[in-house]
């Protein structure tokens, strides 16, 4: 049997006195699963202005950690808030409420630790997040993913909707793809 048939993945409601481990794997994730993808300065940017844990949702209760074996495998999370994207450095869209009959819920800063990539900890993350939106009433999920991510939301039924170049503060330029998923 393969190492990952054999692996037991528990995601539960992260806390808040966890939120500088969860920047640390955050920080670890970008660095090593973002090669390829974009360059050293784009990442390091990003880690600085974008990737992070954005702590509204750990406390409203929809940022998830993941763990394999009891050691932390990721984190992720869905929100009813408008912000699509950021951590608590720069959040990227407003704290208001969304309207479920009318707006898609947002999938958040989803971060896997380089040695539980490809384990199933994303996809738990997100059966979780998927669930607890349906609950709330969402029928669409919208995210703004890297280009790492990309491939991942893409087997999971995504589709983009457009490109996004956002310039941070230091004038570096991050890409990103907005993308949306109709649920059933």
């Amino acid at each position: 049997m393969n190492q990952a048939a054999q692996t037991s993945v528990l995601v539960r409601a992260s806390h808040m006195e966890e939120v500088p481990q969860l920047n640390q794997l955050i920080t670890q994730s970008a660095r090593e699963l973002s090669k390829g993808f974009y360059t050293d300065q784009e990442t390091e940017a990003a880690i600085e202005h974008v990737f992070g844990v954005d702590t509204a949702l750990v406390k409203d209760g929809s940022y998830f950690t993941a763990e394999i074996d009891g050691r932390l495998a990721g984190c992720g999370g869905w929100s009813r808030r408008r912000t699509l994207y950021g951590g608590d450095q720069r959040p990227m869209g407003g704290a208001e409420f969304l309207d479920p009959q009318h707006d898609a819920a947002r999938i958040r800063a989803f971060f896997i630790a380089p040695d539980a990539a490809r384990r199933g900890v994303g996809t738990a993350i997100f059966n979780a997040c998927k669930a607890a939106a349906r609950a709330q009433g969402f029928a669409a999920l919208e995210l703004m993913a890297t280009l790492p991510g990309v491939p991942f939301y893409k087997v999971l039924g995504f589709q983009k909707l457009e490109d996004v170049a956002d310039t941070l503060p230091n004038g570096v330029t991050i890409r990103f793809e907005r993308m949306r998923l109709e649920l059933e």
